[in-house]
C-alpha cells in the first residue's frame, strides 16, 4: 500500500540530505527518481495555490478575532489600525516566504528553512512543537468554530449543547483527514469551492455594511479613538489575535515540491491572496461597526451572526452555513499543508520513518495526514483550547521570526544561491524584529501562558538528543521509531 518517498538532496553546505536508501534525486533536480520510488506529484496550479492561501487564512479568525483585538486595543479606531497593521505585516512576512520558496524549492515550510539556515536542532524543535501542540490545537480551535456555526441554524432560540458541538466537530475533523488521505486533486478542488464560499460570506457582510455607510450610519466611528485604554503590554495580545486571523499566508511554502512553476506561481499566489484578504478583513470590520457598537461586539458570541440578524432578517440563517464552510476550508488547507512538514521531517530522519511513506495509488502522504487525528481529538475533548491560543502563538511567531531572520543570514552565508524573487532587506529585518518584539513583550504581558509555551518548546531539546543524536538505542526503541 505504501512506499518510501524519494528523498531529496541539496547543494554542498546544506543540512537537507536524503535519509531513505541513500541520497536520491530531488523532485526539481531534473534527475529521475530510483526505480520503484513514488513522489508527490506537481498538482498545485496558481489558482489552487491562491485557494490554499485564501482558503486557509479566512476561517474563524475574522468571525472570532474582532472581539480579541477590540478588547486589547480599547477603541474602534485602534482596532481598525491593528487590523490594517497586521495585514501589512503579514504581507511583509509573505513576501519573505516568497523569496525563500523560490530559492529553496523543497516542501516543509518553516522546518525546511530553519534546517537550511540554522541546522537540525532548531528545525527539530520546530517540528516537535508543531506536532505536539500547534497543529492539533489550531485544528481543534478552527474545528470547534465549524461545529458551532454548522449547528447555529438549528439552535437559534437556545444555547447549543457543548457535547453536540464537539461531536459534530469530531466528524468534521475525520472528514478532512479522509479527504486529504484519499486524493490531492479532490482536496484541491474542494478547497477552490470552499474559497469561493468564503469570499461570498465576506461579501455578504461587506456589501450591507457599505450600504449602511452610504445611508450615514457612522455613529460608531465618531471619536473612534476615544476610550482607548490599551497599554503597550496589551498590544502584543491584540497583534496575536490579528496575526492569528491572518495566519495561513505561509502554507503554500509547505507544498513547494507540488507547485507548478514555483518561481512564478509562489510569489504571484502570495501577493494576490494577501491583497484580497487584507482588503476583505478591514472592510468586514468596518461593516461590523456600521451596525454593532464596540460594547455589543464584545458581548456577542458570534459577531457575523449578530450583524446578519440585524440587517438581513431570515436570510441571516445562511450566514452561519457560509461561516461553517469557511472554517471547513481552513481545516482542509491547514491539514493539506502541515502534513507535508511532517512528511519532509520524516524524510530527513527527524520523525518516524513511516511518516514519509506515500500511498502507491493515491499519491498522498497518508501516514503524515492521519498522525494528527488522535492528537487533535485529545485536544478537542480534553484541552482548554482558547487558553492554548496564546502560548501556541508564542511558539509559532518565535519560529516564524527565526525563519525570516534566517533569510537575512542566508543572504550573507550563501550569496550565490539563485534567488528568482528577492525582497528589499528592510522587509525581512522589520518583520523578524516585529515578531521577536511581540514574543518578548508577551513574556511580560502574559507570563503564564507564554511561559507554558516556552517550556513546551524547550522540551524539544532533550527530545532531539534522545531520539536523534543518541545512536545506541535498544533494538525495541529503534523498532518503535521505525528505524
Amino acid at each position: 500500500m505504501f512506499r518510501k518517498a524519494a528523498a531529496t538532496t541539496t547543494s554542498n553546505g546544506s543540512y537537507l540530505q536524503g535519509q531513505a536508501n541513500g541520497r536520491l534525486p530531488s523532485m526539481d533536480s531534473g534527475q529521475p527518481a530510483q526505480e520503484g520510488k513514488v513522489v508527490l506529484k506537481k498538482k498545485v496550479t496558481l489558482l489552487r495555490g491562491i485557494s490554499i492561501i485564501i482558503g486557509t487564512i479566512i476561517g474563524a479568525g475574522i468571525f472570532i478575532s474582532p472581539k480579541g483585538i477590540l478588547k486589547n486595543t480599547g477603541s474602534v479606531g485602534m482596532s481598525l489600525t491593528v487590523w490594517t497593521a497586521c495585514g501589512i505585516l503579514s504581507l511583509f512576512g509573505a513576501l519573505c516566504y516568497a523569496e525563500l520558496g523560490t530559492c529553496i524549492k523543497k516542501s516543509g515550510g518553516h522546518y525546511t528553512y530553519i534546517l537550511e539556515a540554522f541546522g537540525p536542532l532548531p528545525a527539530f524543535v520546530r517540528v516537535w512543537v508543531e506536532l505536539l501542540i500547534i497543529r492539533p490545537a489550531a485544528t481543534a480551535v478552527i474545528s470547534l468554530a465549524f461545529g458551532r456555526y454548522i449547528l447555529e441554524p438549528f439552535f437559534m432560540q437556545c444555547e447549543i449543547p457543548e457535547l453536540a458541538i464537539k461531536l459534530i466537530t469530531a466528524v468534521g475533523i475525520t472528514l478532512v483527514m479522509v479527504l486529504n488521505s484519499t486524493s490531492v486533486s479532490w482536496s484541491a478542488r474542494i478547497q477552490i469551492f470552499l474559497t469561493f464560499c468564503k469570499l461570498v460570506a465576506i461579501l455578504i457582510i461587506i456589501v450591507p455594511g457599505v450600504i449602511q455607510l452610504i445611508k450615514g450610519e457612522t455613529q460608531h466611528f465618531k471619536n473612534a479613538f476615544a476610550g482607548n485604554d490599551a497599554s503597550v503590554t496589551r498590544l502584543p495580545l491584540a497583534f496575536y489575535s490579528g496575526m492569528y486571523a491572518y495566519s495561513g499566508w505561509f502554507y503554500l511554502n509547505f507544498v513547494t515540491e507540488e507547485v507548478e512553476n514555483p518561481e512564478k506561481n509562489i510569489p504571484l499566489a502570495i501577493c494576490i491572496s494577501m491583497i484580497i484578504v487584507t482588503v476583505g478583513y478591514v472592510l468586514t470590520n468596518v461593516a461590523y461597526f456600521t451596525t454593532i457598537s464596540a460594547g455589543e461586539l464584545l458581548l456577542s458570541k458570534a459577531v457575523a451572526v449578530t450583524f446578519a440578524e440585524r440587517l438581513m432578517g431570515n436570510f441571516s440563517l445562511a450566514v452561519p452555513v457560509f461561516v461553517a464552510l469557511s472554517c471547513f476550508g481552513s481545516m482542509n488547507g491547514g491539514i493539506f499543508a502541515v502534513s507535508r512538514m511532517f512528511f519532509v521531517a520524516s524524510r530527513e530522519g527527524h520523525l518516524p520513518e513511516i511518516l514519509s511513506m506515500i500511498h502507491v495509488r493515491k499519491h498522498t502522504p497518508l501516514p503524515a495526514v492521519i498522525v494528527l487525528h488522535p492528537l487533535t481529538m485529545i485536544m478537542l475533548f480534553n484541552g482548554d483550547l482558547y487558553s492554548l491560543l496564546n502560548f501556541l502563538s508564542f511558539a509559532r511567531w518565535l519560529f516564524i521570526g527565526l525563519v525570516v531572520a534566517g533569510l537575512i543570514y542566508l543572504r550573507y552565508k550563501r550569496p550565490d544561491m539563485p534567488r528568482p524573487f528577492k525582497v528589499p532587506l528592510f522587509i525581512p529585518a522589520l518583520f523578524s524584529f516585529t515578531c521577536l518584539f511581540m514574543v518578548a513583550l508577551s513574556l511580560y504581558s502574559d507570563p503564564v501562558n507564554t511561559g507554558i509555551g516556552f517550556a513546551i518548546t524547550l522540551t524539544g531539546v532533550p527530545a532531539y538528543y534522545l531520539f536523534i543524536v543518541w545512536d545506541k538505542k535498544p533494538k525495541w526503541f529503534r523498532k518503535l521509531l521505525g528505524k
